[in-house]
């Protein structure tokens, strides 16, 4: 299975890797495969806002990308109001800063 196909562009890619992956994957985990930078980390979560889009319209509503929402491995908040895919810097409730990344996946519905 490789990602690097010259032909797709990056959100084509993101949605290739999550469309076949088996678990819910983060997006370093997704930078990692497809061989980015860890600055570029922004790219992909801009990606996904628009994949989320893209993939519900392309399928008629049949597909969906879905986010396992970030907590925080302190007190186990889960940050399930977030508006946009990103990782928040710290938890409202005890201020750690060691938060799981959210998750990502694309299923049927």
């Amino acid at each position: 299975m490789t990602y690097n196909n010259q032909y797709l562009t990056l959100r084509e890619k993101i949605m290739k890797l999550l469309m076949e992956s088996r678990e819910p994957l983060s997006v370093d985990e997704i930078a990692a495969i497809l061989g980015l930078s860890p600055r570029d980390k922004h790219l992909v979560y801009d990606a996904l806002t628009h994949i989320a889009k893209t993939i519900k319209r392309r399928s008629g509503g049949k597909l969906e990308l879905v986010m396992i929402p970030p907590t925080c491995k302190k007190c186990g908040y889960v940050f399930k109001d977030l508006k946009k895919p990103r990782k928040p810097s710290r938890c409202p409730r005890c201020k750690s800063e060691r938060i799981n990344p959210p998750l990502f996946k694309i299923i049927s519905r």
